[in-house]
């Protein structure tokens, strides 16, 4: 069933309303009639069935049916800090690791990207970024869209860390000497099972450019809290990185059946 992501005052009371492009997209491609359903959501975790009851050009009204529960998204919000690489990786980055469940996309600029950043190109890549997020969560059937921050410096990101639960910096070094993800994750997982109830865990995964971090950077990021881990013994790609890290957080996380720290 198809699902569209909408401003949240296009769902009032017992209407759901699509506009613009989605509308043009549920009438004309998927050759909707009145009487059939869709989803609707808010963004914020909202999702209602609807009934469409009328269609016009560039709308779409819909009479709510029920409102539905939300069980898409990860136990654990994880936001996945990348660093600006070349072409459009980061566009695969956020079109992916939308789908396996990430929170938030943090780009940013350290030592070895090669991307030179341009705040008035960025701004237009950041709305692309934006409608890639949106049909990536459609299509997974999320019922949030991750939010997509503004491009930080690395000194900016360093400074966020202490908003997280945990951070992680993901370093191929720590890769060649064993220290992998899976036992830092572990250990996460039991000390949050011991916390109890609350709001989900919020972790930080930072990867680097394609050139990775230098051992200065890997060492500011554990200064400001981050904890260094290995994802494997091969070098990945800087667009892999951030999927490996995710599908490993989803999997300790219960998101592959049921939760194994209780």
């Amino acid at each position: 069933m198809q699902r569209y992501f909408v401003d949240p005052g296009q769902i009032e009371g017992d209407t759901a309303l699509l506009l613009g492009e989605d509308a043009r997209h549920l009438a004309t491609v998927m050759r909707a009639k009145p009487g059939d359903e869709f989803i609707v959501c808010d963004g914020s975790g909202g999702d209602c069935l609807a009934e469409i009851v009328n269609i016009e050009s560039g709308r779409v009204a819909g009479r709510i049916v029920r409102r539905l529960a939300s069980e898409a998204e990860m136990a654990w919000r994880v936001t996945v800090a990348q660093s600006l690489p070349k072409g459009d990786k980061l566009e695969t980055v956020i079109q992916k690791g939308t789908e396996a469940g990430a929170a938030a996309f943090l780009p940013f600029v350290s030592r070895r990207t090669v991307v030179q950043y341009d705040a008035r190109k960025e701004a237009k890549r950041h709305e692309r970024w934006r409608k890639i997020a949106k049909e990536a969560a459609e299509q997974a059937h999320r019922s949030v869209v991750p939010d997509i921050a503004e491009v930080a410096s690395w000194k900016a990101l360093l400074a966020r860390l202490p908003d997280y639960d945990l951070a992680l910096l993901c370093y191929e070094e720590e890769g060649r000497r064993g220290a992998g993800l899976r036992p830092v994750l572990e250990q996460f997982g039991r000390s949050s099972a011991a916390d109890g109830g609350g709001e989900a865990p919020r972790l930080l995964v930072i990867v680097g450019p394609e050139g990775g971090f230098d051992e200065d950077e890997a060492r500011q990021a554990e200064a400001a809290g981050a904890v260094c881990v290995g994802l494997g013994r091969r070098i990945l790609r800087t667009e892999t990185a951030a999927l490996i890290a995710l599908a490993a957080i989803g999997y300790e996380s219960g998101e592959m059946g049921e939760a194994r720290h209780v």
